[in-house]
């Protein structure tokens, strides 16, 4: 096979891969929410640290988690659902800060942390 063949093949199957991902990022970003998800009350909410590096390259963007939220109000645990690399460990961070109004139930609550260059 011809060097320009074998390139053309791997931008083609890179290509390809590129578009199903994002399709897939698509479909799952436009699913509804579960119905487990909860519109409970925040009542603290520290702002996250802004990264250095994030800040030394002007990086602006949001972090999506998920928080499992105990009855009494503090976080469980967190799960990321996208966001960039350089930003989402703040984003955690300052989530597992947060605090809810108690419930009798545990929750599951869908969060977007924004991050803007200071």
């Amino acid at each position: 096979m011809a060097l320009s063949s074998r390139r053309s093949s791997f931008w083609s199957a890179a290509l390809a891969i590129l578009c199903s991902l994002f399709i897939i990022s698509i479909s799952s970003s436009a699913q509804s929410q579960p119905d487990n998800a909860s519109k409970r009350r925040l009542v603290e909410r520290p702002a996250p640290a802004y990264p250095a590096l994030a800040r030394g390259l002007a990086l602006a963007g949001i972090v999506r988690v998920e928080a499992v939220v105990s009855p009494e109000g503090s976080v469980k645990t967190v799960d990321v659902k996208g966001g960039h690399p350089v930003l989402v460990q703040a984003a955690v961070n300052a989530v597992r800060k947060w605090r809810w109004e108690p419930a009798a139930h545990e929750s599951r609550e869908p969060i977007e942390v924004k991050f803007t260059p200071e």
